[in-house]
């Protein structure tokens, strides 16, 4: 196993390593990597790259992550589909019939989870504990279990107990809850207004005592606790995830180079770490960007490597 891995997760461009990413990884020690629909064409080939990646890196744990929420954010389309399968679905079924929601639910995580392991992907970034609502950005739409932040809580624990108990990790998101904006944040910056009360009882429960490996922040401004960072650059929102939320886990950026982020890639990648995310994401396999965020990513703490160590216990 390589050791001195750095904080930062990166993607890649195609469907194998070529030779300059195969040296980036030597070189910069990602903590994990992160594959998308370009990444995939077949399960042998998906398997011969995480093959290769987990080779590098000398470990059979080294974490493979994948954005699969089923619905319209699926990866995977080229082995299996997923597409019917949102979680808006699962929250309307679990409300219409509780019995058929079971059964439907626990079949979907584990043949999927059956697929990702046999693909070599240990990590799902899932579940979305965003609270729905009719102001919600539409890059929301049918991605979310409910606009009842109690049932969005105790599917997400569904979810995330299912998935690890298939040896998958999970990635909750986007905390402490993108429910409330109205704008997409791939592309402007979602600022909310509401009182931090208001907050608390609806779009924060959601994501309170999660026992996800994982937590992927929000890049959304909430004024009534920082008037000028989103939650990935805010000291004041990580201290709210960790001491109100009470998330005791790993807590990664969402994509450092979306457009809700105003600064260049190094600032967005320091103040991230700054504000006290354990790590950050890079996801477009440009290796110019990437190399930028590497080079601003510090070493691996000994909070991660605790952390490291539980989530090697449930790939085992």
């Amino acid at each position: 196993m390589i050791k001195n891995k750095k904080s930062f997760i990166v993607g890649i461009k195609g469907k194998k390593l070529n030779r300059s990413e195969i040296t980036f990884l030597k070189k910069y020690k990602p903590w994990g990597i992160i594959l998308f629909s370009r990444n995939i064409n077949s399960i042998k080939q998906t398997k011969n790259l995480t093959d290769h990646i987990k080779k590098i890196f000398k470990d059979k744990n080294y974490p493979i992550m994948i954005d699969e929420e089923g619905g319209k954010v699926s990866r995977l389309t080229k082995i299996i589909d997923t597409s019917l399968f949102s979680q808006k679905l699962f929250g309307e079924m679990y409300i219409k019939d509780n019995k058929r929601f079971n059964l439907y639910f626990a079949t979907y995580v584990k043949q999927l989870s059956y697929v990702l392991t046999l693909l070599g992907i240990n990590i799902n970034t899932v579940p979305v504990l965003d609270v729905i609502s009719k102001f919600s950005s539409k890059v929301l739409k049918d991605r979310c279990y409910s606009s009842n932040p109690k049932i969005i809580s105790k599917l997400g624990n569904l979810c995330i107990e299912t998935f690890n108990k298939y040896g998958i990790a999970t990635v909750i998101k986007h905390i402490p809850g993108h429910g409330p904006s109205r704008k997409d944040s791939h592309f402007e910056v979602p600022i909310v207004n509401d009182k931090i009360s208001k907050l608390k009882k609806i779009d924060f429960l959601p994501f309170k005592k999660k026992k996800s490996y994982l937590a992927m922040t929000a890049h959304v401004v909430y004024t009534s606790i920082d008037k000028f960072n989103t939650a990935t650059h805010s000291k004041k929102v990580i201290k709210l995830i960790r001491n109100n939320i009470g998330f005791k886990n790993i807590i990664m950026s969402d994509d450092i180079s979306m457009r809700a982020l105003k600064f260049s890639l190094k600032e967005n990648t320091i103040k991230a770490f700054t504000a006290g995310c354990n790590l950050v994401l890079h996801c477009n396999g440009n290796l110019k960007e990437m190399t930028i965020v590497a080079k601003n990513s510090p070493p691996i703490n000994d909070f991660i490597r605790k952390k490291n160590a539980n989530l090697n216990k449930l790939f085992i």
